[in-house]
């Protein structure tokens, strides 16, 4: 059963436009999620609103939208109000340009979502933009309405689809200077920097998401099997961390001997099974004649 769609819409590019629909690229369904309970009666427990200075419970029909403009003091803010400023979504992606993907900075991305034709009637004009756009090697920018707000997305090819990226604005970007400003810059030597490069060549690998772990989720998982069944949990003692300051140039150096032993290990490893691999190929090859010989 195919999936509900979370947007429908028309992707359009100049006069060329095709109907379109978005689903999420994302889910957080399989993580393990806790709810807060009684532990009298086992019972879910429901959140109420209250007042923060009389600590009454506040009903639904008091509750208001209300902006801070200085500590403690709000201005109200009407429903008619905000849908007076709200943007009506038209139901189009439209693309107002093209840029190279190695400018698009990363922290920019945001949510992504799969974009399909809907429909057989769109599958040429949907064809024709994605294919130009494998052809230019380019990233469309566009704008659409997502929650009566409007997001720019960044939209590539991505198989037979496509895949748009909403982007944050630039208001939402944290500078880095604030952060990096005070970062010294120390003497380093081109001998460390050569070490730190060769153990870099050890641990040179794809892009494989597929052996990315999620430990938590796994002993979270474990942790609520063992609870169902009636087990008890014990923590286990942690370790701790040391304190010892390490020479830089001695952890380079050990880090590399270590990957090196470990290397030679693995060659070693092999070699002692490939006698016993060699041995065991002849004696099934031999059981095998006398078996035919039979």
């Amino acid at each position: 059963m195919a999936p509900r769609a979370y947007w429908k819409g028309t992707l359009k590019l100049s006069l060329v436009s095709c109907p379109v629909v978005l689903y999420p690229a994302s889910t957080a369904a399989a993580k393990t999620r806790f709810h807060l309970i009684n532990k009298e009666t086992g019972h879910r427990l429901k959140q109420q609103m209250i007042d923060a200075e009389t600590g009454e419970v506040v009903e639904g029909d008091q509750k208001a939208r209300g902006y801070e403009l200085a500590k403690g003091k709000y201005v109200e803010i009407e429903p008619e109000e905000l849908d007076a400023v709200q943007i009506e979504s038209n139901h189009s992606i439209d693309i107002d340009s093209f840029v190279p993907r190695e400018e698009i900075d990363q922290r920019y991305l945001n949510h992504p979502y799969y974009i399909a034709p809907d429909g057989k009637a769109a599958l040429d004009a949907f064809a024709v933009i994605r294919d130009a756009m494998k052809d230019q090697d380019r990233v469309a920018l566009a704008r659409i309405v997502l929650t009566n707000r409007e997001h720019v997305m960044a939209i590539e090819p991505l198989g037979k689809g496509l895949l748009g990226t909403t982007l944050r604005y630039p208001y939402e970007l944290r500078d880095e200077a604030d952060f990096f400003e005070d970062i010294r810059s120390p003497k380093i030597t081109s001998d460390m920097v050569e070490l730190a490069g060769h153990i870099l060549d050890t641990k040179a690998a794809h892009f494989d998401p597929s052996k990315f772990k999620d430990e938590y989720e796994t002993a979270l998982k474990a942790l609520v099997k063992r609870k169902a069944a009636g087990k008890s949990i014990k923590p286990e003692e942690r370790e701790e961390r040391s304190s010892n300051v390490v020479n830089l140039m001695d952890a380079l150096k050990q880090s590399l001997k270590s990957k090196g032993r470990s290397r030679h290990a693995t060659a070693k490893s092999h070699e002692r099974r490939s006698p016993q691999r060699r041995s065991a190929k002849r004696s099934r090859r031999t059981t095998t004649r006398h078996r035919r010989a039979g």
